[in-house]
């Protein structure tokens, strides 16, 4: 069947969960890396101190090889292949229904955003748990469905969805804010621009823009979402989570792993938006 030929809602799902593969497998190492600077191990990091981005690039090199840097990557495409693809199909639902033939104001736009994300995040949940502690070299699972057992018959529900508040805290203001950056700078760049032979990477600018500027404002509840999902047991709840950092850390352990995370989400999401439009539009969707 020619997609040209697909319901819309259907060809948005397919289109955002093409341009989620690509983006998540090239961006995967970026994950890994904030991972374990959230996390950091002594006997990972070989009792290192002062672990910068290149450091922790460099000993999982030096450990695991150069594919040890694409380590979670199964459960991290399981999560984000079909999460991108509930994401963008939400998003194009909504819009539709919501607002037909008009054009959403600033805060309409990140209500869309907030709720395509809760949408497609919080059914894939579970994935996001079991790709959190691949991650992190601290659990030694060998299968997503091993791992998923595992969790479930020593942690029960608790542990299968432990880290959704501040998961959510996290994705749903990125993408509603996001989604609004992203439609705003788009707007202030000509028309024309998309028209020709420049509309990739007007789109990858706009996506790039948005990114930084979601991201810095969200990475304290990636931080939280990361140790509540490694040691469930430890923590109550997100508030002991954020006295415990505060506690350790100070301000600035809010924000540990911010560098690579900027760079994966801003990236990712860039790309993944620029594929998206270009898919759309070829499958006759805009």
């Amino acid at each position: 069947m020619d997609i040209v030929t697909l319901h819309p809602i259907l060809k948005a799902f397919l289109a955002g969960s093409f341009s989620g593969t690509f983006s998540t497998i090239l961006f995967q190492p970026l994950d890994l890396v904030k991972t374990r600077l959230q996390n950091p191990n002594p006997t990972i990091l070989n009792g290192r101190n002062g672990i910068g981005m290149l450091n922790v690039f460099a000993n999982v090199v030096q450990q695991e090889r150069i594919v040890g840097l694409w380590k979670g990557i199964t459960p991290s495409l399981t999560r984000c292949v079909p999460g991108v693809g509930l994401y963008f199909c939400s998003l194009d639902w909504l819009k539709t229904n919501l607002f037909p033939g008009t054009t959403p104001s600033s805060l309409q736009l990140v209500a869309l955003g907030i709720f395509a994300r809760c949408m497609s995040g919080v059914p894939l949940i579970p994935i996001t748990v079991v790709k959190t502690r691949y991650e992190s070299g601290v659990y030694g699972y060998t299968g997503i469905t091993s791992a998923l057992r595992e969790i479930y018959r020593t942690e029960g529900i608790r542990g299968m969805t432990c880290g959704l508040v501040p998961t959510l805290f996290r994705d749903a203001p990125f993408s509603g804010l996001y989604f609004m950056f992203y439609t705003q700078s788009k707007r202030l760049i000509p028309e024309d621009f998309f028209n020709a032979q420049y509309s990739a990477p007007a789109h990858f600018t706009c996506g790039i823009t948005a990114g930084i500027l979601a991201s810095v404002v969200t990475q304290p509840a990636d931080v939280l979402k990361t140790k509540m999902q490694l040691y469930p047991s430890k923590f109550n709840g997100i508030w002991s989570v954020a006295v415990y950092v505060h506690g350790k850390y100070g301000i600035q352990g809010y924000f540990k792993g911010m560098v690579p995370r900027m760079l994966r989400r801003t990236l990712m999401a860039a790309m993944a938006w620029t594929v998206y439009e270009q898919i759309t539009k070829s499958a006759g969707l805009k």
